[in-house]
C-alpha cells in the first residue's frame, strides 16, 4: 500500500523533468546509442587528464573522450577472458586505445558503483516513483530534494524505454554520465565550483 508521503513523493518526482542546470553541459546534443551495454567506467587521459568513458556492451568495448563526445577506441573482440567485469574480483575490464594496460572498474548490470557526490557537493540520486522506470536526480545542495523544482535538485534523465544501467560522477567530479541499456548520455563541465 501506498502512503500519502509516498504518493505525494513520487507526483513530485514524475513533474519535475528538467535539463541539468549550468555549469552542466551536454556533450553531445543527444543520447549515443550503444546497443546492449553493460556498464561504463571512468578512466583519465594520460596527458590531456580529461575523463575517458569506458563503455561495455555485448558487442564490444569503447573509449569516449567526456568533454567531446568523441569515440577514441573501440575494440568489437575484446578477449573472452576480461569482456566482462565479473570476471575480475573488482568489476574491472582492461582499457583499450590510450588507457591500454589500465585496468577500469566497470559499474552497471554486474554491480559495482559510481561516485554520487563530487568534491563540490553536487549529488546524483536514482529514484523509482514508478518502478520500474528511474529517474535521475541531480541536486546542488547535497542530495536534499527539498524546495522548488529547479531551485537545487533537478530531474534530469527519465529511462522509461531502457534499463537503466549505471549514473554518476566521474572521479574528478567534472562529467556526469547517465548509462541504459541502450544508451549513453553525458555531461560536462570545465572545473570544480567551491563556494567560499
Amino acid at each position: 500500500m501506498v502512503t500519502e508521503y509516498q504518493q505525494k513523493l513520487s507526483e513530485r518526482y514524475l513533474a519535475a523533468v528538467l535539463p541539468a542546470p549550468e555549469p552542466w553541459q551536454p556533450v553531445l546534443d543527444r543520447r549515443t546509442p550503444t546497443g546492449d551495454l553493460l556498464g561504463i567506467g571512468f578512466a583519465v587521459h594520460p596527458d590531456s587528464g580529461h575523463d575517458r568513458v569506458m563503455v561495455v556492451a555485448d558487442g564490444g568495448h569503447g573509449l569516449f573522450d567526456a568533454v567531446t563526445g568523441e569515440k577514441i577506441a573501440r575494440d568489437r573482440d575484446p578477449d573472452p577472458e576480461t569482456s566482462t567485469p565479473d570476471a575480475h574480483p573488482d568489476l574491472a575490464c582492461p582499457g583499450l586505445g590510450p588507457i591500454a594496460g589500465v585496468l577500469v572498474r566497470i559499474a552497471g548490470l554486474f554491480g559495482g558503483g559510481l561516485h554520487n557526490t563530487t568534491p563540490d557537493g553536487w549529488t546524483l540520486d536514482v529514484v523509482n516513483p514508478e518502478w520500474p522506470h528511474d529517474r535521475v536526480i541531480l541536486s546542488a545542495d547535497g542530495g536534499s530534494p527539498k524546495g522548488p523544482t529547479g531551485g537545487t535538485w533537478w530531474h534530469i534523465f527519465h529511462s522509461e524505454y531502457s534499463e537503466l544501467r549505471a549514473a554518476g560522477f566521474s572521479p574528478s567530479g567534472l562529467t556526469l554520465a547517465v548509462a541504459t541499456s541502450s544508451d549513453l548520455t553525458l555531461r560536462t563541465r570545465s572545473e570544480l565550483h567551491f563556494d567560499d
